[in-house]
Formats: structure tokens, C-alpha cells, sequence
């Protein structure tokens, strides 16, 4: 079967009269299936520090390791001059730990996650809701603002910087 092309000799445009509107939707529908093909696959959730692809994610591996009382890696990722502001008071990175240690986070929850990239500094602002372990009966918690200030250093990302502010009357 020889192919048959017309030439416009106008615009130098080829016309294939084989090609039939069925073909050319055919044509258009793998070419809108692959370029959707990407939303196929779920987000993979980070794992540890190390694949954290953006500010959320430090966040939630970081209360991850928290909830797990995986004390060393929490430790690794508070800067050595690390610096926090709660409600009870200014805390450095030892107080930090100590504090986290006695949250006995059961479960958490982020939400109204908003993040900034400033060269190697992530700046995370969110809603954080957690639920202890020491708690009677789950409540869902109230929720604190929190801000956190994550680096990019040699050994990877690090805390520097956090604060929480509970609500007004909380």
C-alpha cells in the first residue's frame, strides 16, 4: 500500500487523505492519556528527613519521629544552636528535646500548611493538633499555630529555629 500525500504548493503543508477523524481522536487521546499518565501514581509520603521534597514534609516526618520516640533522629535534626519559644518559656535545643519527650504524642495532625523557600532556609507556618497519650479520651486537641525554620547544612536539614502560639483563652 503506497502512501499517498498532496502537497499544498501555497504553504509547502502535506495532506495524508488516509489519516480519518477517527484516527486523529485516537491520536489526541494518547496524547492527553500521557500526559496525565503522572496522576496516575499516589504521593509517596517522605519517609525520613532525607526525602523530604518540601517544608510539609520536613514537618510531618519530624512529628512522626516524635510520635515514635525516635529520640536520635529528632536530635540530629534540632540545630546545635537551635532556638525555641513556647508556652513555657524560651527553650535551646536540649530543653527542646526534653519538652518533645514529654509531649507522649499518641497522634498529630497539620493543616493550613504554608511554606516559603528562601535559598537553603524553609520557612513552615501551620495549624498543629495533637493528641497525647496521657489524654482520657480524644478530644482531637486544640490547635496551635506554629512556625518553623528549617536549614540546609552539611549534614542535612536542620531545625533552627520554632514557635507556638496558642490560641487566645487556651
Amino acid at each position: 500500500m503506497a502512501l499517498r500525500l498532496t502537497v499544498f504548493p501555497q504553504t509547502g503543508l502535506r495532506y495524508n487523505p488516509g489519516m480519518t477523524k477517527r484516527s486523529a481522536v485516537v491520536a489526541a487521546l494518547l496524547a492527553l492519556l500521557i500526559c496525565c499518565s503522572c496522576t496516575v501514581y499516589k504521593d509517596r509520603p517522605a519517609k525520613s528527613i532525607a526525602d523530604a521534597t518540601g517544608g510539609e514534609d520536613l514537618e510531618r516526618v519530624f512529628w512522626t519521629q516524635v510520635q515514635r520516640k525516635d529520640w536520635k533522629d529528632v536530635e540530629a535534626h534540632l540545630a546545635s544552636n537551635f532556638v525555641a519559644i513556647t508556652s513555657s518559656g524560651v527553650l535551646n535545643h536540649a530543653a527542646m528535646l526534653e519538652y518533645l519527650k514529654a509531649l507522649q504524642v499518641r497522634d498529630f495532625s497539620l493543616g493550613d500548611v504554608q511554606t516559603e523557600l528562601n535559598g537553603n532556609t524553609f520557612v513552615v507556618a501551620y495549624n498543629l493538633v495533637l493528641s497525647r497519650e496521657s489524654d482520657a479520651q480524644d478530644t482531637g486537641g486544640t490547635p496551635q499555630r506554629v512556625l518553623t525554620i528549617w536549614q540546609q547544612q552539611k549534614k542535612g536539614w536542620v531545625q533552627i529555629a520554632h514557635s507556638v502560639l496558642r490560641p487566645e483563652g487556651k
